[in-house]
């Protein structure tokens, strides 16, 4: 699978890096030692900051930046890094989901990323990172349909897959899955990219009994 990424993402972030992560998974309900390290990582977030300075996090102030230049506003439509976190510092928490999910959540508020999780038999041929326009349907996961309008937009030959504020159902991760696509969205540029990847692998063979893990980085 190859990953395109348009001209107009380029001009809006020249700085854009992509770690892409691909391998062989087993889904399954989370762990109790798992959920620990997301609730002391939960800690952490709540503990370091507050609603009105998380946006400020570089990662996040990357993506949000971009957004504004494509023409969308990320108060209202944020990234998912921020929304995790968000929740984090309301005191909400995140929801516990399945062992990918909740892996892929733990990666993002740990390093401010927002990161695209898919399952991988789902998707139709190559990648284009695109902007999305309004006559794009998007089904996002849990939310119904998402104006993705101006927002950086995954796409496959089927359509719209995934953007830094939500995935689509028809690509979504489940019990079933087997093959994983994570796409971790380096806005701010590759800085703290190499670190989240290899955090990523770490947890994916922990927990996930991830194998022939293959990360790639994509400008």
């Amino acid at each position: 699978m190859q990953i395109y990424i348009s001209e107009l993402i380029r001009q809006a972030c020249p700085d854009l890096t992509l770690s892409v992560i691909a391998c062989e998974v087993k889904n399954s309900e989370t762990t109790s030692i798992l959920w620990q390290e997301i609730e002391e990582e939960m800690e952490k977030i709540s503990s370091t900051f507050t609603l009105e300075n998380i946006k400020m996090r570089p990662e996040i102030s990357a993506t949000r930046q971009v957004y504004r230049k494509l023409g969308k506003d990320p108060n209202r439509y944020r990234p998912s890094a921020e929304a995790l976190c968000r929740r984090i510092c309301k005191g909400v928490g995140i929801q516990r989901v399945s062992t990918l999910v909740d892996i892929i959540n733990l990666i993002s508020i740990r390093s401010g990323f927002s990161i695209g999780g898919f399952d991988a038999k789902k998707i139709q041929g190559d990648l284009r990172l695109e902007v999305g326009t309004a006559s794009d349907i998007f089904q996002a996961i849990g939310r119904g349909i998402l104006n993705v309008e101006g927002l950086p937009l995954f796409k496959d030959a089927e359509g719209g897959i995934g953007t830094p504020t939500s995935d689509n159902e028809r690509t979504k991760l489940t019990m079933e899955t087997r093959r994983l696509l994570m796409i971790i969205n380096g806005y701010s540029g590759e800085k703290g990219l190499q670190e989240a990847s290899e955090q990523a692998r770490m947890l994916l063979e922990k927990y996930a009994e991830a194998k022939e893990v293959n990360i790639t980085l994509v400008k």
